[in-house]
Formats: structure tokens, C-alpha cells, sequence
């Protein structure tokens, strides 16, 4: 594995994976901008990362703005002269029954978890091939592989997201690599946005076996530290005892 410096903007960085992610490579030597909407905790671990020794910078971001996310990418190439890597990591995850009937989340899900990678990508792609080189790393679940109750249309996303990802694998050419993350059951903030009240008991039991966020944090960096012509396309991370 190779850790050359590079440059790495990473969306939903306040915390969970993201915030792991950021962590893992700036230890590194990586030189990171940090993207989320909730900016107090980007500039919080900026310091923590500065104070270890890290380069870090952060900018607030929506992913459900097609105008923030390319203002955040060239962000990244205006501080840093160039963008290596994007990491598409913002995610939702707001689980009901479909009966439930919960239209605004499922717009939700599908505006950060869809559009939000989409909108990633056709920041990054322009860049990275007018650079030659890039690396997209998608953030996807084992949700994207399967699907179970309360979690129809946040599967639906995570279907498509890995969708998207293969089909930009096979049209990136020009040397830019596409790297599909899918987390098992992860330590993260995620569930708290369950509002159904079923689903967020059985989410508890769920998550009684999970990931600690490093792990798959730990699972980025050995895609991004390949040599360059090297392509991991898929890693799926679970916990040992799960069953899903």
C-alpha cells in the first residue's frame, strides 16, 4: 500500500464514517477538506486534526444542492491545487414501514442518499479527468445487496447508489477509479433519525453487534492507498457476528 500525499474532500464528515474517514487519512498524510451541514462540528475536528499534526480544512455543505457540492469540490482544487479523491459518504437513514406512509422521508433519502452522489460525482468527474486521475469512493450499506423490513426505499437507495457506481466504473476510463464502500451495521448517528417508533426499537437490537466507525474507515484508506493502477471496486464490511 501507498500512502503518497493526496487531496480528499470528504461529504458528511461531522460524523460516523465520515468523521472516522477524515481521521484514518489525515493520519495518513492526506490533505483533507471536510463537508456536512453542521459546520461547529467540521471546525472542531479541523483543530483536532491541526493539533495532531493533520491538514485539514472544512466548508459548510448541503448534497441536496447541486451548486454547493461543485462549489465544494473546487474548493478542495482551489486550497489544495488539485482533487484526488472524493469520498460520496452523506447518508440518511430514516426507516418505516412503507404503510407508514412517510413521503417526506422517502424524498429525503432519496435527495441526500441518490441525488447527493450523483451530484458528487458530476462535480468530481470533470476535474479529475481534465487532472487525468481521480478516485470516486461511493458509500453505499450491505442494504444496497439486500433488503429488509422498515428499510424498502433506504435499500432502494443504496441499490442505486451501487448501480451508479458500477455503471461510472465502466464509463470512467481516463484513469480515474470508482471504489464501492458497503458498511454491515456501523457505530454512527444514523439511526437517531428513525422516527417511526417500531423501527427504531428494532434498530436497537440491531445494532447490538456493530462496527466501530474506524473499521470502515480503515476499509477507505486501503482502496485510496492502492497504487494507481490498482482499482478496488467493492468492499462489503460487517461485523463478525451479523448476520446480514
Amino acid at each position: 500500500m501507498r500512502n503518497e500525499p493526496k487531496v480528499v474532500a470528504i461529504t458528511g464528515a461531522s460524523s460516523g464514517i465520515g468523521e472516522a474517514t477524515a481521521r484514518r487519512l489525515a493520519a495518513d498524510g492526506h490533505r483533507l477538506l471536510l463537508g456536512a451541514r453542521r459546520a461547529e462540528r467540521l471546525e472542531a475536528l479541523c483543530e483536532e486534526i491541526g493539533a495532531a499534526g493533520g491538514t485539514a480544512a472544512f466548508r459548510r455543505l448541503d448534497v441536496t444542492d447541486a451548486g454547493d457540492v461543485r462549489g465544494f469540490v473546487a474548493a478542495a482544487g482551489e486550497r489544495y491545487g488539485r482533487v484526488d479523491v472524493v469520498v460520496n459518504n452523506a447518508g440518511v437513514m430514516p426507516l418505516s414501514p412503507l404503510d407508514a406512509l412517510e413521503v417526506e422521508e422517502w424524498d429525503r433519502m432519496i435527495d441526500v442518499n441518490v441525488r447527493g452522489v450523483l451530484y458528487g460525482i458530476a462535480a468530481a468527474l470533470p476535474v479529475m479527468r481534465a487532472q487525468g486521475a481521480g478516485h470516486i469512493v461511493n458509500i453505499a450499506s450491505v442494504g444496497a445487496y439486500e433488503v429488509s423490513p422498515t428499510a424498502a426505499v433506504y435499500c432502494a437507495t443504496k441499490f442505486a447508489v451501487r448501480a451508479i457506481s458500477e455503471g461510472l466504473r465502466q464509463e470512467s476510463g481516463g484513469g480515474v477509479r470508482v471504489t464501492l464502500v458497503s458498511p454491515g451495521v456501523t457505530e454512527s448517528e444514523l439511526a437517531d433519525g428513525i422516527s417511526d417508533p417500531a423501527a427504531r426499537e428494532a434498530m436497537k437490537a440491531y445494532r447490538a453487534v456493530a462496527l466501530p466507525a474506524s473499521a470502515v474507515a480503515d476499509a477507505i484508506a486501503y482502496a485510496v492507498s492502492q497504487p494507481p493502477e490498482v482499482d478496488v471496486n467493492e468492499l462489503v464490511v460487517r461485523p463478525v457476528a451479523s448476520v446480514r
